[in-house]
């Protein structure tokens, strides 16, 4: 629809020219310098590569599409659910998170805590009433910490976009999706390699710090023994004076007796600490399937196929499956619907392939010319051969061209096919 210029000065509006109280916007909630809504990580995972790796994983997680989709007997994919829920994994979970920054903060919060919530904010009916009914629609989605287990609830701390703040509720299990790590006993066990990981890099941080304490770390020799009180206050009347003497100094310098003899101490101490987080990095690595490469972007095709398929998709497969099973009902399952993921195959195909490719899909009746030229992120043709399934290096038999000829379509594409 356009607008003649004297409609667009009378529809103009600009924000900063809002003028209070018109229309009348009123503050509601705390007001918060950062964003309330995500939860703060641990100190600790910040000063060691355990966030880079978290942070890996979950956006090629979040890279995957995951939709709502209805199956036929076999299980096979035929077209997706124009469904609540459906809205809520691909374009909004919340006023705060899109579809896929919903399904990254899942997987970044799941491998972080081992287990997390998936609770649904704003449905169709009252989840938590005595009689609330199996069949629900769900419009908003949240990710909380479990903080409590019940027999069969869980104590969930969410955060509550109404007051801006994060609070604990109690929620059934039957009404929330419960997901468990399962890199559990590798990332989130107590005696995991992650955390020994984790423990000895704290370690060395403290270490850091010490060193970077501006310590002198001096040993002041006496020229006389220390074993009475009188000879030990008089030892620490030195040292608080060589302490005044530095301090005061411009330079740092200090005097001593010449019967006097200082020792330093600050030089490092040699130990295996940085072999051993080494090691346990390497061994990290090796039980999670991930290599170097993978983490600095330079991993070829196989390396990132078998990450895809040891690392990304056991967590995609835990997150659908509990989907699943806890927001489509029973009745829903046994018509076919599910919650499945999809990953895009020629997203590691190098340029010089897609040619290649392209003709193997389309010879073998596998894609479209136009589903072809939607991958490589061009505009579908209005040929209607274009949207045809079948192999365009045969020539169509004489009855196949009449039956298109009686149902309308352009004769040119007919004489094209005869010649």
């Amino acid at each position: 629809m356009t607008y003649s210029l004297g409609s667009r000065f009378k529809r103009a509006w600009n924000v900063f020219m809002n003028k209070d109280p018109t229309p009348p916007y009123v503050l509601s909630g705390m007001m918060s310098y950062s964003r309330p809504d995500r939860r703060q990580r641990p100190i600790g995972n910040d000063k060691t590569i355990v966030t880079a790796i978290m942070n890996r994983i979950a956006l090629d997680v979040a890279s995957v599409k995951m939709i709502h989709i209805r199956t036929d007997e076999n299980g096979r994919y035929l077209d997706d659910v124009d469904s609540d829920l459906n809205y809520c994994l691909s374009t909004e979970a919340n006023i705060d998170q899109t579809g896929r920054a919903f399904l990254h903060d899942i997987a970044f919060s799941m491998l972080e805590e081992g287990v997390v919530a998936v609770v649904p904010t704003d449905t169709s009916e009252n989840l938590y009433a005595p009689d609330s009914p199996e069949a629900f629609r769900i419009y908003s989605m949240r990710v909380g910490k479990i903080v409590g287990w019940m027999a069969d609830r869980v104590r969930v701390s969410l955060y509550n976009e109404n007051t801006g703040r994060r609070q604990e509720i109690t929620v059934p299990k039957r009404k929330c999706a419960i997901i468990e790590n399962p890199f559990y006993t590798v990332m989130n066990s107590p005696s995991s390699t992650l955390q020994r990981l984790i423990r000895k890099m704290s370690i060395m941080d403290s270490i850091d710090e010490q060193a970077g304490a501006g310590k002198l770390d001096l040993i002041i020799q006496l020229p006389y023994l220390i074993r009475s009180e009188t000879r030990r206050k008089q030892a620490d009347e030195r040292r608080k004076e060589i302490e005044r003497q530095l301090a005061g100094s411009k330079y740092g310098i200090a005097y001593t007796d010449g019967t006097e003899h200082i020792t330093q101490l600050n030089r490092p101490v040699e130990n295996n600490l940085l072999k051993q987080i080494e090691y346990l990095t390497e061994h990290l690595y090796a039980q999670l399937g991930i290599t170097t490469e993978i983490m600095n972007g330079s991993a070829d095709e196989k390396m990132m196929l078998n990450y895809t398929n040891r690392v990304v998709e056991p967590i995609l497969s835990a997150i659908a499956d509990e989907f699943t099973r806890k927001f489509l009902t029973k009745t829903a399952r046994t018509q076919g619907q599910t919650i499945s993921f999809f990953q895009d195959p020629f997203k590691l195909v190098p340029v010089n392939n897609i040619a290649e490719i392209a003709d193997k899909f389309t010879r073998n009746e596998i894609m479209t010319s136009n589903e072809i030229r939607q991958i490589v992120g061009m505009h579908p043709s209005d040929d209607p051969a274009a949207d045809e399934l079948r192999n365009k290096n045969l020539s169509q038999s004489k009855e196949v061209l009449k039956e298109k000829m009686a149902s309308g379509q352009g004769d040119e594409n007919i004489q094209n096919e005869e010649g």
